[in-house]
């Protein structure tokens, strides 16, 4: 990677990450690196991502579809995007600008509403699109198809549609398995399904998942990445498909993928005992 303009985004309203990246502009500089601060652009060749997951979820759908590869330094909490630590900032960035990187390219979905006989524009994720019923103390009916062929009608507190990369997000705390982000796959889970047999399904990334309300209900909400994108009425049919554009992440060099889930997940094993079980 020729890096010669870098986008620096930083978590809103964190004075943390402001000092980190006015420590950023000049190390950027000295190698002759251009570089704006909460800028993204299609002639940068990288954004670095001070902050958590919330932050890097936030610019997914422009980085992904300018091609623009990102990183991310953890700020937050869990961290399973943001993967870099703080300590870690300057060997990583050297790293980067030396080519000696892993850069990954996560599957991403697009979703959009169709309403009376018209489709609303798409809207992009990196982790799930959550069909959710709100506050409202009933169950809803979804009744799911995967291109032409139809699945099921879920009772459940909603659905999720979520990529490999979501499944540690919502999907896991539903009930969903951990899908290595590898794989090209979208996962359908229930939220809270009144029947025990309604499991999570896990499809080829190639089809095209359609849902829609089987009866009328209230307060049923479309919520993409997070973000509340539409009210759902049983008039609406809501499609989810694989994105054309993934993200493309790049991973710190110093960790695998199993190991960022047992420090996140507090997996047992401690570093003694796993170098032991390799043995």
């Amino acid at each position: 990677m020729e890096i010669r303009k870098v986008g620096i985004i930083c978590k809103k309203d964190s004075v943390a990450a402001l000092e980190m990246s006015k420590e950023l502009l000049p190390w950027l500089a000295e190698r002759g690196i251009g570089a704006a601060v909460d800028t993204i652009a299609d002639d940068m060749d990288l954004l670095i991502i001070l902050g958590g997951d919330g932050t890097l979820l936030h610019v997914a759908d422009q980085a992904s579809r300018l091609r623009v590869p990102v990183v991310g330094v953890n700020l937050g909490d869990l961290g399973f995007l943001t993967e870099v630590a703080v300590s870690e900032r300057y060997e990583v960035l050297e790293r980067i600008l030396a080519g000696q990187i892993v850069v990954e390219e996560r599957l991403m979905l697009k979703t959009r509403i169709h309403r009376g006989g018209e489709a609303t524009d798409w809207r992009y994720a990196l982790n799930d699109v959550v069909v959710s019923k709100g506050s409202v103390d009933q169950l809803v009916q979804l009744s799911t198809w995967a291109d032409q062929e139809y699945i099921t009608t879920y009772r459940a507190d909603g659905l999720i549609f979520s990529t490999p990369t979501g499944s540690t997000a919502y999907n896991l705390s539903a009930g969903g398995p951990i899908v290595n982000p590898a794989l090209q796959s979208i996962l359908v889970t229930p939220i809270c399904p009144f029947m025990l047999e309604s499991r999570p399904v896990l499809l080829p990334a190639a089809v095209c998942l359609t849902t829609r309300l089987a009866e009328q209900a209230n307060e049923v909400k479309v919520i993409v990445d997070g973000q509340p994108a539409w009210e759902m009425s049983a008039a609406d049919t809501l499609e989810v498909v694989a994105s054309e554009r993934p993200l493309r992440l790049i991973c710190s060099p110093q960790k695998d993928y199993f190991e960022i889930l047992r420090n996140k997940l507090n997996w047992g094993g401690r570093a003694g005992e796993v170098r032991k079980n390799k043995r």
